[in-house]
């Protein structure tokens, strides 16, 4: 009886778990297209609203000589990589 019990588990269950998990692993939720481009536009819109908050800076700088603007500064300081990476990518994937 456990010679039967070990071959039904080596041929049925076996390849039953792996397809199982497999299944489940091709159904499992991923990026649409959709998704993308709501990535992409929001990504858009972050970096208008960085450009507003900057020009505002930078007039309330003009007005205001003892005002600092922090953000500028750091800004000039140290360029975010990864920023520069995702601009290159997202104009390479434009570009196709």
């Amino acid at each position: 009886m456990e010679e039967v019990f070990a071959i039904v588990a080596i041929f049925v269950g076996l390849p039953w778990l792996i397809l199982h998990y497999i299944t489940k692993w091709k159904t499992a939720p991923t990026l649409t297209n959709d998704d993308e481009a709501l990535l992409e536009e929001l990504y858009q819109l972050a970096r208008r609203l960085d450009d507003r908050i900057e020009t505002v800076e930078r007039l309330v700088a003009a007005d205001n000589p003892e005002f600092t603007p922090r953000r500028i500064a750091a800004r000039d300081e140290a360029v975010d990589p990864k920023l520069d990476e995702l601009d290159r990518l997202l104009s390479r994937r434009t570009a196709k």
